[in-house]
């Protein structure tokens, strides 16, 4: 069984139903005592870092988070479920994150949109799966795939171990997907990127780190 959580914001519906279409089944959690009945944890999201921070820790769902994290349960953190395992953003100000991959939330270049590039960072874009993480169960079947993208803040993890894939928009790399352990978090929307997308979720649910 799959644990979505659930904390007020995020494209919830679109998620589950692409989870459900691989397979998985699926349950909505916004009690934090309930999270340990999961045998893996999907956090989606969409809006600001901060306020996502802070609707996890009012909940207790950041502590508990993190104790079934330790206890070694599969991880899927999408776009904004990506950013805030990171130590701290940078964006509307300097917000701490959850601390579970160590670096940076930081926006595009200021200058990205008089050079001709828009944001948010919008609509397909690569997936480079790095050399050393090619066999990854999660990110294998995305090799060679376009996916897609809706972001105007970039993951920068500290350690090149984390970086399990990257993308570039215009001449700036950024993280495509993150992890270790049994955590992935990637910063594109499966739910929207088609087969990809769901080669991505199907293997998540099959996943056994």
């Amino acid at each position: 069984m799959i644990g979505l959580i659930n904390y007020g914001m995020g494209n919830l519906h679109s998620v589950a139903k692409a989870l459900e279409k691989v397979g998985g089944q699926v349950e909505l959690v916004s009690d934090a005592d309930a999270l340990k009945n999961y045998d893996r944890i999907v956090l989606p999201g969409v809006g600001a870092f901060r306020d996502c921070v802070a609707a996890l820790k009012e909940s207790g769902m950041d502590a508990a988070l993190k104790e079934q994290l330790a206890a070694g349960k599969p991880f899927l953190g999408i776009c904004l479920g990506m950013q805030v395992l990171m130590d701290v953003s940078y964006e509307f100000g300097r917000y701490p994150g959850l601390g579970l991959i160590p670096g940076a939330v930081k926006p595009f270049p200021a200058d990205h949109p008089q050079r001709g590039f828009k944001i948010p960072h919008m609509g397909w874009n690569d997936v480079v799966i790095s050399a050393a993480k090619e066999t990854h169960p999660v990110l294998a079947p995305l090799a060679g795939s376009q996916v897609y993208y809706v972001h105007s803040y970039c993951c920068m993890p500290a350690n090149p171990e984390h970086l399990l894939a990257a993308c570039s928009y215009g001449d700036y790399p950024f993280a495509a997907a993150i992890g270790r352990d049994n955590i992935v978090a990637v910063q594109f929307h499966p739910e929207k990127s088609q087969r990809a997308g769901l080669a991505l979720l199907e293997a998540f649910h099959q996943w056994n780190p």
